[in-house]
């Protein structure tokens, strides 16, 4: 693949307008775009070639109810970890599309796939979430190139995750993710602009030994 100076440009506005999107609109994405979205996913690098992501689509009514119910008893209490000032900002955070967004996916890792025959993993295990977060990733950018905004919403319980959804024990919950047109865009991360937490550079300093 010839990458043109143009592709790489694109590429660097992509990263820098991907954003983590709470505000959806409500119109519907199509089938054909969500599964050519999910294509997209699956050609994210994994250990072994185990490609251990599970995605599950949740529509039903019951489901979501079940996932929000989830994310509300973790709001709660994560809200009592904080105090003062701290609190109430965090009180006030929107912190998850749930009742908005048109398209919702719990993205599971199934730790017992045969598939890869455990190489890589055997020494690693966790090496396949990561695979799973790199597929998660890779959807992110594809959904952001299509104009489609996501959102990760990590306030909720990942045990009680896949009772509510009706998936196997041995799938532990890597993602829940939110899909739909973004109702505004900024480069700035939304948590940032609240007064949250700005950009640090310290991520940006290497080790050298």
């Amino acid at each position: 693949m010839s990458v043109t100076q143009g592709f790489a440009g694109e590429f660097e506005r992509l990263l820098r307008w991907r954003r983590d999107v709470r505000h959806f609109a409500r119109e519907p994405i199509s089938d054909e775009l969500v599964e050519h979205l999910l294509d997209l996913a699956c050609l994210a690098p994994s250990v072994g070639n185990s490609q251990p992501w599970r995605f599950v689509s949740v529509d039903e009514a019951r489901y979501r109810g079940a996932v929000v119910a989830n994310f509300s008893a973790a709001n709660a209490r994560a809200l009592l970890g904080y105090e003062g000032e701290r609190a109430e900002l965090y009180a006030n955070l929107k912190l998850a599309g749930l009742r908005e967004a048109p398209r919702q996916f719990a993205v599971f890792c199934d730790e017992d796939t045969s598939q890869g025959h455990g190489l890589g993993s055997r020494t690693m295990p966790e090496m396949l979430r990561y695979s799973t977060a790199l597929a998660v990733h890779t959807l992110w950018l594809a959904a952001r190139a299509h104009d489609i905004g996501v959102g990760w919403v990590s306030i909720i319980d990942p045990d009680r995750m896949a009772d509510d959804l009706d998936v196997p024990r041995h799938w532990k919950l890597v993602a829940y993710l939110c899909l739909g047109r973004p109702l505004g865009e900024s480069a700035v991360p939304e948590l940032e602009r609240v007064g949250w937490q700005a950009r640090s550079s310290a991520c940006r300093q290497v080790v050298h030994r």
